[in-house]
């Protein structure tokens, strides 16, 4: 500490105004954020809708076993 600062008591008024100041800054950066987090959203849904798609039509292309019946 500096020798020529005066302590002063921390108020509710000094905390409460800070918390707000905070509070300011938190918000617009989540505003900032909102619309690049839901394109990341709505990009990944369409990759699980792909990937299930994809794996389902090629579930259904597998070789199933084929029996043949044959009269003689």
């Amino acid at each position: 500490m500096n020798a020529n600062t005066v302590e002063t008591p921390i108020t509710r008024a000094d905390i409460e105004s800070k918390l707000r100041q905070l509070k300011g800054e938190v918000d617009s950066t989540a505003q900032t954020a909102k619309p690049i987090g839901l394109a990341v959203g709505v990009a990944a849904a369409v990759v699980v809708v792909g990937l299930v798609y994809f794996m389902g039509k090629r579930r259904g292309k597998k070789k199933t076993t084929v029996v043949e019946i044959r009269r003689v």
